[in-house]
C-alpha cells in the first residue's frame, strides 16, 4: 500500500520522507548564534513597535501601511494574514544560522464588542484552554498590575503532533479609553516526550524537535466603528530546515505559524461573540 501511495503520489511521498527527517525522535539543539539573532530580530521589531505606538494619530500595523480598505474587509467579516519580515541596516535581511524566525501579522474585527469587555475577556487566562484551539491546559500563575504570568499547554498538530508546557510573561498597555496594547514572550518552551501517558515527561530545554524554540506576540485593541479591531503580530523561532529538504517543506514549516495566528483570531472572535450572545 505505501508503495502504491506513494507511486500515484510521488510528492507526497517525498514529503513524507522528508517528515521523517525532521520528527520529534531527531533533536536539534538551540544554539547560542541562533539565540543572539533571534535577540537581535526582536530588538528591531519592537524598536520599530514602539515607534508605531507613540504616533497620534495612528495605532494599527494596517494605518502604518497605508491599506484604506483594510478595515472595510476586517468589517465585512474577513480576517487578514501577512507575513512580515524585519531587517537590519540598510534593509538587509538578518540571517539565522540553524534556526528560522516565522513573522506573520493578522488581524479581525469583532462587531459590536467593547474594548473593556473584550480585554477582560483575554485576560480570563484560566478559561483560555475553553477558548482556543490549541490550548489544552491554561492557567494564570499571578499578576500584578497590567503584567501576567501565564502557564498553556499547548498541542499543535499538521501530519505531526507535538505538545509543550509553555510559560509566558504578557504586559498590558492601555493608551487611552479606545486604545489598548499588549507584549507577550515566552520564558520557557518544554516539549514533552510521550504526551498524555503515565510516562510524560519535559526534554530538555532547547534540546527536542525544535518546531517551536521562542514565541513573541504583540497586540493591538482598538475600539472603533460598532466594535473591536484586534491584531497580533506573531513572531516565533524554530529550527532550520535540513539541507536538501527545504523545497519540499519549507511551505508545510511556514504554515504551522500562520495557520496557528488564524485559529487564534478565529477563537477570538467567535469566543467574545458567544459571550455577547450569551449575556443578551
Amino acid at each position: 500500500m505505501a508503495r502504491l501511495i506513494t507511486g500515484l503520489f510521488p510528492s507526497l511521498g517525498a514529503l513524507l520522507l522528508a517528515l521523517s527527517v525532521v520528527t520529534p525522535s531527531v533533536a536539534a539543539e538551540l544554539q547560542p548564534k541562533t539565540l543572539a539573532a533571534w535577540e537581535n530580530y526582536v530588538r528591531l521589531t519592537e524598536q520599530r513597535i514602539d515607534t508605531e505606538l507613540q504616533d497620534q494619530n495612528r495605532f494599527l500595523v494596517m494605518d502604518f501601511a497605508g491599506n484604506r480598505d483594510a478595515r472595510t474587509l476586517l468589517r465585512s467579516g474577513q480576517i487578514r494574514i501577512q507575513k512580515l519580515k524585519t531587517t537590519g541596516q540598510g534593509g538587509r535581511e538578518i540571517g539565522v544560522d540553524n534556526g528560522m524566525i516565522h513573522h506573520w501579522i493578522g488581524a479581525v474585527f469583532v462587531p459590536g464588542a467593547r474594548l473593556d469587555a473584550l480585554i477582560s475577556w483575554v485576560q480570563d487566562y484560566d478559561r483560555h484552554q475553553d477558548y482556543f484551539q490549541e490550548v489544552e491546559k491554561s492557567s494564570l500563575l499571578s499578576r500584578q498590575g497590567d503584567t501576567f504570568e501565564i502557564y498553556f499547554k499547548l498541542r499543535r498538530k499538521k501530519i505531526i503532533t507535538v505538545v509543550y508546557n509553555t510559560y509566558h510573561t504578557a504586559l498590558y498597555r492601555p493608551h487611552d479609553a479606545r486604545r489598548v496594547s499588549s507584549r507577550s514572550f515566552t520564558t520557557k518552551i518544554a516539549e514533552l516526550d510521550k504526551p498524555d501517558t503515565p510516562q510524560e515527561k519535559e526534554k530538555p530545554v532547547g534540546n527536542d524537535s525544535g518546531f517551536l524554540w521562542r514565541l513573541n506576540s504583540y497586540w493591538r485593541f482598538q475600539e472603533a466603528d460598532g466594535g473591536v479591531y484586534v491584531e497580533c503580530e506573531s513572531v516565533s523561532l524554530s529550527r532550520s530546515i535540513p539541507f536538501g529538504f527545504g523545497w519540499l517543506i519549507r511551505g508545510f514549516v511556514e504554515s504551522v505559524p500562520r495557520e496557528s495566528l488564524e485559529n487564534t483570531l478565529t477563537s477570538l472572535r467567535d469566543g467574545v461573540r458567544k459571550q455577547q450572545a450569551a449575556a443578551q
